[in-house]
C-alpha cells in the first residue's frame, strides 16, 4: 500500500502541468466607429465616472473628420457615442488627463496643420472646448502627457514631423502659453516617452524619429534644458513608435522601438548609460506604426503589443526577461491600424486591446484566460 501511494504521488509529481493560455477573442459586436473613420489615435478613460473605461477617438488624420466620444455600458461594450465636437479637425492624437485640476479627464486633442485643441470636462462626459496649445499649424504627429516640470500639473509635449517638438507648459488651470521646443528643427518625430533613463531624478526624451534619423535619449538638465543626448539605433531607421520600461529587470529602463519596414527592436539600458545591447523582438519586419505595453498574460513582467499598417496586429509575450518572446497573432485581418491601447474594458481583471484602424471599423480583443 505504502509503494502505491509513493508511486502515485511521484507519478503526480512529475506529470505534465498544463498552464493557463491567454486569447485574444473580437467578433462583429467587439467594434466601434465607422469605416468611413480615419481614426488614428485612441485613448482610454473613465470620462463619465461610472467606473469604467471609455473611448476618445481621434478621427482624420490628414482630411478633417468629427472626433468621437464611445461610452462603455459596464460590460466592455460601447452602446452609446457622440461627437466630441461639431468641428471636423485634421486630428493625429488624442490624450486623456486632468488638466484643469478639478479631478475628471479633461481631453487633448492634437491635430495635423490645425490648431490643437482642449476641452474641459463638466464631470459627466461633456466636454467644452477651451482654447490651444501648441503651434497653430503644425504638422503634429502625437501628443504626451506628463507633469515634465513637476509644478503639479499636466503639461503637454507635442511631436511635429519636420518641425521642431514642443513643450507646452500648463500654468495650472489648463492654459498653456509658455512652450519650450525640444530635439532639432528638422526632427522627423513621431513619438516621444518620458522617463528618467540615467537616475538622476529628473524626467528624460526619448524620441522616436522616421525617415532615416537617429534615434536620442535627450537628458533633462533640471532647467528643461534638453542639450545632451544619448543616440540609439543604427542611425537609418524608421521609428513610428517608441515606449520605456525594464524588460530584463536590472533595474535600468530599456527602450522598445516600433519600426516601419524593420525588425522591432529592444535597447537594452545600461549602467553607463549608453544602449550598445539589444535583442530582436519581431523579426517580421512588419511596418508597425504603433505599440503599447503591459503584463497581458499575468506573470510579471511587460509585455508589447505592436500594431501594423495593412498586416495583421500581434501580441509579443516576455517569456524571458526580454531575451526571449512568444509571438501571437491577433487576427488574419490587415488593417492600416494607426494606434494600439491597453485596459480592463469589462473589469474582469485582465488587460484588453483596442485598435485604432484607418478607414475600417474599430475593433476591440477581450483578454481570455483558456484553461
Amino acid at each position: 500500500m505504502k509503494y502505491n501511494l509513493l508511486l502515485t504521488w511521484l507519478l503526480f509529481l512529475y506529470a505534465p502541468i498544463t498552464l493557463a493560455q491567454n486569447s485574444f477573442v473580437t467578433n462583429g459586436r467587439l467594434i466601434f466607429g465607422s469605416k468611413e473613420e480615419k481614426t488614428a489615435s485612441i485613448s482610454l478613460g473613465d470620462i463619465d465616472n461610472d467606473g469604467d473605461l471609455d473611448i476618445v477617438a481621434a478621427n482624420g488624420r490628414h482630411w478633417p473628420q468629427r472626433n468621437q466620444l464611445f461610452f462603455n455600458n459596464g460590460r466592455g461594450i460601447f452602446t452609446v457615442s457622440m461627437p466630441l465636437d461639431m468641428i471636423k479637425e485634421t486630428s493625429y492624437a488624442t490624450e486623456l488627463a486632468d488638466l484643469d485640476g478639478d479631478g475628471d479627464l479633461d481631453i487633448a486633442v492634437g491635430n495635423d496643420m490645425a490648431p490643437n485643441a482642449i476641452y474641459l470636462n463638466n464631470g459627466k462626459g461633456s466636454f467644452v472646448r477651451k482654447g490651444n496649445f501648441g503651434e497653430d499649424y503644425a504638422p503634429t504627429r502625437n501628443i504626451t502627457l506628463s507633469d515634465i516640470d513637476d509644478d503639479g500639473d499636466i503639461d503637454i509635449l507635442i511631436t511635429n514631423r519636420g518641425r521642431s517638438n514642443q513643450i507646452c507648459l500648463n500654468n495650472g488651470n489648463a492654459s498653456f502659453e509658455k512652450v519650450i521646443d525640444f530635439g532639432t528643427a528638422d526632427d522627423s518625430t513621431i513619438d516621444v516617452a518620458i522617463a528618467d533613463m540615467n537616475k538622476d531624478g529628473q524626467k528624460d526624451l526619448i524620441l522616436a524619429n522616421r525617415d532615416g534619423q537617429q534615434n536620442y535619449v535627450y537628458l533633462n538638465d533640471g532647467a528643461l534644458g534638453f542639450n545632451e543626448r544619448i543616440p540609439f539605433g543604427t542611425g537609418k531607421d524608421e521609428t513610428r513608435s517608441i515606449a520605456i520600461a525594464d524588460f530584463d529587470e536590472d533595474g535600468h529602463l530599456d527602450i522598445i522601438t516600433a519600426n516601419i519596414g524593420e525588425p522591432n527592436i529592444l535597447y537594452f539600458g545600461t549602467s553607463g548609460g549608453v544602449f550598445d545591447r539589444s535583442t530582436v523582438v519581431d523579426a517580421a519586419s512588419d511596418r508597425s506604426f504603433s505599440m503599447d505595453i503591459a503584463d497581458l498574460d499575468g506573470d510579471g513582467d511587460v509585455d508589447i503589443i505592436f500594431a501594423n499598417d495593412s498586416q495583421p496586429n500581434s501580441v509579443v509575450l516576455n517569456k524571458g526577461k526580454g531575451m526571449k518572446w512568444q509571438k501571437i497573432t491577433l487576427s488574419k485581418m490587415e488593417f492600416n491600424t494607426y494606434d494600439v491601447v491597453t485596459g480592463d474594458l469589462n473589469n474582469d481583471g485582465l488587460i484588453d486591446l483596442v485598435e485604432a484602424n484607418s478607414d475600417e471599423l474599430n475593433h476591440f480583443y477581450f483578454n481570455r484566460k483558456d484553461k
